[in-house]
Parts: C-alpha cells; structure tokens; sequence
C-alpha cells in the first residue's frame, strides 16, 4: 500500500534531535509538516528561509514544523550529528522549529519509500488527527496549508487530483529509472 493521502501517519523515530525538544509522537489537535531535507541538496537549503517564516505566521495556528535530516554524509551518526549540528549554527541562526537526524535511514523507511517519494526535498504534512494530508514540495505548503487547516483540503477533489498525479509521476520516473539499469 501506498503511504499517501488519507494514511495513518507513521510514527516518529529519530535518534538525534539538534533544535527544539525531542518529539516522540504527533500529538492530537496540531498540524505536523515534516520535512525531509538534507544540507548537501541545494532545494532543500532554500526552503528552510520558507519553513522558517511558515512557522511564524502559523506558530498560533497549531502548526508544527520538523525538519528531518536524511541522507547527510558522514562516516558515524556522532560525526554526522556535529557536522549537522555546526551547519545549522553557522547558516541558520534563526531557526524556529525542530531538526532531527534521521541517520540510520528509519524515518526514510517508514516516510519516504512508502509514499514513493524519490527525493528530497519532500513535505508531508500530518493533519490535527494523525492522517497524512499531503506529500509534496516545500514550496507547495502555502497552498495547501489554510485548507488543511480548515479541515477542508484532505478529502477534497483537489487533493485527490494532487496525490494522483504525484504517484502517477513518481511511478513513471521509477520505470523509467528500471529501464536504464544495466542488466
């Protein structure tokens, strides 16, 4: 099954939290969106500014922003997590929500393959009732956000349409990328 619109939200399992306080489980009532990121990915650096600025004008809303670091290259999780936790001192002294390391690829695994998300950046957001209700890029947030709010967006026809055409897409390049494998 497809990890997507209308799902249970996965749990959370981060062994590092390297900004705000460690997060164990969405809790009822709030929106999650979890952002899965890296700081090698250029994409992913740019929307952090975006992220940041998003959970100010939502901090009153019940709008909760984490941050997971995949993919950061490193020998060791302590490397990994020092070199993390240096970046973020020096390039966003300003940040306002919570960064986690996801290091051994479980958030990856629960988050991330399911819902045939090929890369990164990718946003889910977790609406106040422990659904998925959306899969997507950063900088689609601001479209979907007030409706998500509202209770409005997870079972309407244009976020139906929406998570069609990303599965849709994302099934494609994967057949695409089988195909060029080298046998």
């Amino acid at each position: 099954m497809v990890l997507g619109l209308e799902s249970p939200a996965p749990p959370i399992k981060v062994e590092n939290w390297l900004r705000g306080q460690p997060l164990a489980s969405f809790q009822p009532g709030i929106v999650y969106v979890v952002e899965f990121w890296a700081t090698w990915c250029p994409p992913c650096v740019a929307a952090i500014p975006e992220l940041v600025q998003l959970q100010e004008k939502y901090k009153n809303s019940g709008i909760e922003v984490l941050g997971l670091a995949a993919h950061e290259h490193a020998p060791t999780a302590d490397e990994a997590r020092d070199k993390l936790d240096a970046w973020l001192t020096e390039k966003v002294p300003n940040l306002n929500y919570r960064i986690g390391l996801d290091f051994t690829g479980e958030m990856e695994k629960l988050w991330l393959d399911p819902s045939l998300s090929l890369g990164i950046p990718t946003s889910f957001v977790v609406d106040r009732d422990d659904h998925i209700a959306f899969v997507g890029l950063p900088t689609q947030l601001d479209g979907v956000l007030p409706k998500i709010l509202t209770g409005s967006w997870r079972t309407s026809d244009e976020a139906k349409a929406a998570e069609t055409e990303r599965i849709a897409e994302n099934e494609r390049i994967m057949r695409e990328m089988e195909l060029k494998k080298p046998d």
